[in-house]
């Protein structure tokens, strides 16, 4: 829902979040408390890797390698976002994306490094928020990233 919120910010021509919304985001990661918290983590790196998956298969079809063209794309915009992504936290992210894009689990891929960081939220959420937004434009769907998900969501509460 975080991440559709600011797309639907961004589609709509608004570049800042709108600080009542950040802090009722804030105040629902302070009443998570640790497995809370840890839960989160999980649900964005599993955003990740259905976001890259699909990016896997839609490259693939044009005989395209999806690190090829996410990557650099991704590294490039974060680069241009020095509040919101210390560029320390940059590689961890194309990382976790590569690891992501080639079919390992983003969460597994990270625990090997240890636990995150306070200064990784950010980067992580744009990360998942420019995975999105990638897919969005190449189907030209502004609703299509957040679709795919909900899809999934519904599908897998049938099973």
């Amino acid at each position: 829902m975080m991440i559709d919120s600011r797309l639907r910010g961004i589609y709509d021509g608004k570049t800042e979040a709108d600080p009542e919304q950040r802090a009722l985001i804030d105040q629902f990661a302070a009443s998570l408390g640790p497995k809370g918290a840890n839960d989160v983590l999980d649900g964005a790196c599993t955003l990740i890797f259905m976001f890259m998956k699909w990016l896997r298969m839609a490259y693939e079809d044009h005989d395209k390698d999806v690190i090829e063209y996410v990557v650099p794309n991704l590294v490039a915009t974060m680069r241009m976002m020095p509040k919101s992504v210390r560029p320390e936290a940059i590689p961890t992210m194309a990382g976790l994306v590569v690891a992501a894009g080639t079919g390992l689990s983003p969460s597994l891929w990270r625990k090997q490094y240890g636990y995150w960081t306070q200064s990784e939220m950010t980067p992580l959420e744009v990360t998942a928020f420019l995975l999105a937004e990638h897919i969005n434009r190449l189907t030209d769907d502004p609703d299509f990233a957040t679709r795919m998900i909900t899809d999934a969501l519904s599908s897998a509460e049938e099973d």
